[in-house]
């Protein structure tokens, strides 16, 4: 990576949003964690709201695009900020679509400049501020071969698949950055996940469901297909030799913890992978304590499994 983005990357505007301040609050302690011991700058979005998720993507797009272009204003016009990190795949995601929308639908930009203005809000113009994920964010700053060399006990040839989960990578358009050749993401196959936990020294497994999705958005009104999703992308992890589903959005990674044990309840279906946060194994891999990363609020207990491998 060039040095310009490294030194970009190192202090970002954090947007965590709903999720890690709930159920995923693991990953928002583990992530918070990471860019300290890493040295990296993380500056939260302030007075920040909701970037409409699903729920109001579903009644009205533009209302969502608007949630969304509310905290890139936030980012550039009161924090004068130009780099956003948004490590949940639905925020980032919606971030994305919220920046393609306001370039390419003029509809979309008029109606967020007049909820802008009932609001309040400071107005915003695509293009003033980068998106990226938890994931561009460690490879932009830090890359692969400083991982390497600040990692301390390592994580010791730990069997892992990486979920990327469906948000991560679709739809293409909303992605430019992605596709562009050596060095960058790839929306077919991800790798940065890959890339970084490998530098970590953990043995990454070839797993054909790491773009699948998971069925979070049908969690409630049909339990049994996001069960069935779920178990798909387990026994694939298994089968594959996988010891850990390392993930990187925590709707993904609640509902592969919840379904896991609706799998065996509901189905009889039985699963041992366990399922930790890419930013819990990093941060353990630079010696940063379990409790630190947040390890006992995850319901999949790796406690025994990382004791057996020396990694804790």
């Amino acid at each position: 990576m060039a040095d310009a983005k490294t030194d970009k990357y190192r202090r970002v505007a954090y947007y965590p949003g709903c999720a890690l301040e709930g159920t995923g609050h693991a990953y928002n302690r583990s992530t918070r964690q990471l860019g300290k011991a890493l040295g990296l700058d993380l500056v939260e979005v302030p007075n920040w709201n909701c970037c409409g998720a699903m729920e109001a993507k579903n009644i009205d797009p533009k209302v969502q695009t608007y949630l969304s272009a509310r905290i890139l204003a936030i980012t550039a016009q009161r924090m004068n900020m130009d780099v956003v990190m948004a490590p949940c795949n639905g925020c980032y995601h919606n971030l994305k679509k919220a920046e393609y929308d306001l370039g390419n639908d003029t509809d979309s930009a008029a109606v967020v400049e007049r909820l802008a203005r009932k609001a309040g809000d400071p107005s915003y113009r695509a293009g003033q501020v980068e998106t990226i994920h938890a994931l561009e964010w460690i490879k932009g700053a830090i890359g692969e071969q400083e991982l390497r060399r600040r990692v301390r006990g390592g994580l010791k040839g730990l069997k892992v698949a990486n979920y990327y989960g469906c948000m991560y990578t679709r739809p293409r358009h909303i992605f430019p950055e992605k596709d562009r050749g050596p060095g960058s993401e790839s929306t077919a196959k991800p790798h940065f996940m890959d890339d970084l936990l490998a530098a970590a020294g953990a043995q990454n497994v070839e797993f054909p469901l790491k773009t699948a999705c998971c069925g979070g958005a049908h969690t409630l009104s049909d339990s049994d297909i996001s069960t069935r999703l779920v178990l798909n992308i387990l026994q694939a992890a298994e089968a594959a030799g996988a010891e850990v589903i390392a993930t990187e959005c925590p709707t993904c990674h609640s509902g592969l913890e919840m379904h896991q044990v609706r799998a065996e309840k509901k189905f009889g279906k039985s699963t041992r992978v366990k399922i930790i946060y890419f930013t819990q194994l990093l941060g353990l891999a630079l010696g940063l304590s379990p409790r630190q990363v947040g390890m006992a609020e995850n319901v999949s207990d790796s406690a025994e499994l990382l004791a057996a491998k020396g990694v804790t």
